[in-house]
């Protein structure tokens, strides 16, 4: 929905609903948008943050395919501004973990499918509307040797394909890619390393130039108009980072923020062996659950939580921060904190001084998260976590 006063449009992602073939999709999003829309935005249209793997997304181009999925958001009242193009295969119901990351940016199954998705975004974003698809933080760090000059070359690649959309359409549309840890993108540092040294240097926008015909300049300003980052507040949070110094170090490398992604994590504020015992409930087969534990003031990262936990000897008073996105309105689990105070100063920052165009709420784990924190049904969840963002951004 538009919130008005330059804060942008708030969503919610529908990677939370399961399904694959475009079907489910159109079956997930019949059976929640009503609901949802009635409780959040009744009165007026409501955005949709549009999950498409790749099954859903070369179904769209059936005969009669996105005539139906328009007529769908049209007599809903809803609409389409992003798209996460993060999980390219199933994202629930089987082990997914560092999966999530095939393919990466080295495979050229990556840049179709994340061209497909940009060319479906063209058809359905409102008129006069900018639009971002999310996207893998390039590869998963331990693949990454031997990749760069391919996920570089792809990502400009797809920059060529969003610059030649916009010459065509008049639409902007912006790969927004997604730091995460234990990514190659993992810190804001690194992110911004990448930006500076593969995509904005020379080089890069001398690639872009030969393949769009534009001007050195004229390249320059297409690569910053069309690729930047999601933001992930979960992310950020589980590597310490500051939410302040973050955003600004985007903003003084002139790195776009396409989208940011409202999300929370586990906190344990004094790791010890009852909170090991409750963390296990949360060391579920299938996904990621990255860990990052400080302690005197140094970081050690584990690629996963049941690691994490074995390795957890000597680990007694070290804060652990856990990436399991838990609903962004608990200040507290029933056993440790979240990491809400961390989402709370970001939209604090956007109220002053917008962040984004795009906010999307994402708690894509709510099917395994333990049951005791499933007490309301899904839509009412989505709802909830939606009304209470629009709380701390319409003050």
């Amino acid at each position: 929905m538009q919130l008005g006063r330059e804060l942008g449009h708030l969503t919610y992602c529908t990677n939370i609903h399961a399904g694959e073939p475009l079907e489910e999709v159109m079956a997930s999003l019949a059976r929640h948008l009503p609901d949802i829309k009635a409780r959040v935005a009744p009165e007026r249209p409501l955005g949709v943050g549009l999950r498409l793997g790749h099954s859903a997304a070369s179904s769209l181009s059936a005969p009669g395919a996105m005539a139906e999925l328009k007529r769908f958001l049209a007599a809903g009242g809803y609409y389409v501004f992003t798209i996460n193009g993060f999980p390219y295969g199933a994202f629930h119901g089987r082990a997914v973990k560092e999966d999530a990351y095939k393919p990466d940016w080295s495979d050229p199954l990556r840049l179709a499918y994340t061209d497909s998705l940009a060319d479906i975004l063209s058809e359905l974003l409102p008129a006069g509307q900018e639009g971002s698809v999310s996207t893998v933080p390039c590869t998963f760090k331990p693949w990454a040797e031997g990749r760069l000059e391919a996920i570089t070359d792809h990502l400009i690649r797809h920059v060529a394909h969003l610059a030649s959309i916009a010459g065509r359409t008049g639409q902007t549309i912006a790969l927004a890619l997604e730091p995460e840890p234990y990514c190659y993108l993992e810190t804001i540092e690194e992110t911004v390393a990448f930006f500076k040294d593969r995509l904005f240097d020379r080089k890069g926008v001398a690639r872009l130039a030969a393949l769009t015909g534009l001007s050195a300049a004229d390249a320059e300003a297409a690569m910053r108009r069309h690729v930047g980052v999601c933001y992930d507040v979960c992310h950020a949070a589980v590597e310490f980072e500051d939410p302040r110094e973050s955003i600004e170090r985007l903003r003084a490398n002139g790195i776009l923020i396409a989208k940011l992604q409202l999300s929370s994590a586990l906190k344990v504020a004094v790791f010890d062996g009852e909170s090991a015992r409750h963390l296990a409930a949360f060391a579920e087969p299938v996904y990621l659950h990255q860990v990052v534990q400080k302690s005197s003031g140094s970081l050690r990262r584990f690629v996963d939580l049941p690691q994490a936990l074995a390795a957890s000897g000597g680990a007694a008073g070290a804060e652990w921060r856990v990436h399991f996105h838990v609903p962004v309105f608990l200040e507290q689990m029933m056993h440790f904190g979240t990491t809400q105070s961390f989402l709370a100063a970001i939209l604090a920052q956007h109220r002053a001084e917008p962040i984004s165009r795009h906010l999307e709420v994402e708690t894509y784990t709510w099917d395994v998260l333990p049951p005791s924190y499933r007490s309301a049904d899904l839509s009412s969840a989505i709802a909830r976590e939606l009304n209470w963002v629009k709380a701390r951004l319409l003050r």
